[in-house]
């Protein structure tokens, strides 16, 4: 069983500012698990355009307020404590914060956590 405490990843390389958010990941590839799970903060007043070409995420906000635009359709979804969506078809679209906002994610599959967004929004397989 492995067991991982958010205090013990603070300040560490899996702690990765991305300047609109912090993602802290707690589980990834290497944990063999087939899927990354992180505990991500949402910086009030950003807009991140985020296209996971090669990743299935699903995120649960559980603390503040923003919302997501999926771009296909321009439609606008209302994201507050208590709310999951899930990019099941690799969605393009626009996170916004309202306020700061902490998600748990999951991506499959896992990532390593080196992967970085490039001028697409989209995380690269990246291999171990």
């Amino acid at each position: 069983m492995k067991v991982v405490k958010l205090e013990d990843i603070i300040g560490t390389e899996q702690e990765i500012d991305g300047g609109n958010w912090v993602s802290r990941r707690l589980l990834l590839a290497k944990d063999g698990m087939g899927y990354s799970v992180h505990d991500t903060i949402i910086k009030a007043g950003t807009e991140t355009h985020i296209w996971y070409q090669n990743h299935l995420e699903a995120v649960y906000c559980i603390e503040g307020e923003g919302e997501v635009v999926t771009l296909k359709d321009n439609k606008v979804h209302k994201i507050k404590a208590g709310t999951l969506y899930s990019l099941d078809e690799h969605d393009e679209h626009l996170l916004r914060g309202k306020t700061d906002m902490r998600m748990v994610c999951v991506f499959n599959p896992p990532i390593t956590g080196k992967e970085v967004h490039d001028e697409n929004g989209v995380y690269p397989i990246v291999k171990e």
